[in-house]
Formats: C-alpha cells, sequence, structure tokens
C-alpha cells in the first residue's frame, strides 16, 4: 500500500482568525467552514498544491494545553518551501509570526529558519540551493 499524508491540523481558540492567518501568509484557501457534531468549529484549508491544513477549536468538553513553537519532542513543525528567506522573514514577521531561529545555512543544503505563528505553532521556512 501506498501510504501520503493526509492532512495537518492546527487547533486554535480562533479558527478563523488562524485559518485568515494562514490566507494571507500562505496563500491558503478554505475550503470548508463548518461546526462538526462535537462542538468544534472545523476549518478545511488547502496550500497551493492542495495539501490539507485543518483548523479547528476545541470540541465540547475537550481541554486544550498550550502550544509549543519551540523545539519539542512529538510532531514539532511543518515545512514550506519560499524563494527569497530575508523576504518572507520580513512579511511573516509584518504578519505577526516571530522568528525563533535563523536563517540557518545547512552546509550542502537549504537556507533554513523557523517562526513561531499563530496559536504557537511552528513554521520551517525552507530555501532551497538553487
Amino acid at each position: 500500500m501506498l501510504y501520503r499524508v493526509n492532512h495537518v491540523h492546527i487547533k486554535s481558540k480562533d479558527p478563523k482568525e488562524t485559518a485568515d492567518w494562514y490566507v494571507k501568509a500562505f496563500n491558503f484557501k478554505i475550503i470548508s467552514d463548518n461546526v462538526r457534531s462535537f462542538g468544534d468549529r472545523f476549518i478545511g484549508c488547502a496550500d497551493p498544491t492542495g495539501f490539507t491544513v485543518n483548523i479547528s477549536g476545541a470540541r465540547t468538553g475537550e481541554s486544550l494545553g498550550p502550544g509549543d513553537a519551540n523545539a519539542h519532542y512529538g510532531l514539532e513543525h511543518f515545512g514550506v518551501d519560499v524563494e527569497d528567506m530575508e523576504a518572507e522573514i520580513a512579511r511573516l514577521t509584518g504578519l505577526g509570526a516571530e522568528l525563533k531561529e535563523g536563517p540557518i545555512d545547512v552546509s550542502g543544503g537549504p537556507l533554513i529558519a523557523f517562526l513561531n505563528c499563530p496559536v504557537d505553532t511552528r513554521v520551517e521556512l525552507i530555501q532551497p540551493r538553487g
């Protein structure tokens, strides 16, 4: 069987505000927006390639811990390819992201940086060598 990653899911106190940020930041498109039977607002987004990023609030009775945009165990971040690292860092920090690390020149690899994006989501920017 061929496996592929189906989606990334971000939890937010304000799913619409968070989804709107990703629309501005990375050209996501909102493809669905509804309240599910277990009480959370669930917004389906897609990046320009069609990869799905879901953003939702807490389900009824669900208690959520804090986010963590620092390096940590578990699902730590998701990465986004960019063409101009410095321009993207400036643009995204202008939208409210916080630069956490970088840019880092990976020997023999890409230029990378990590940002704290809405709801303490760690996002890696990757500028391939060209």
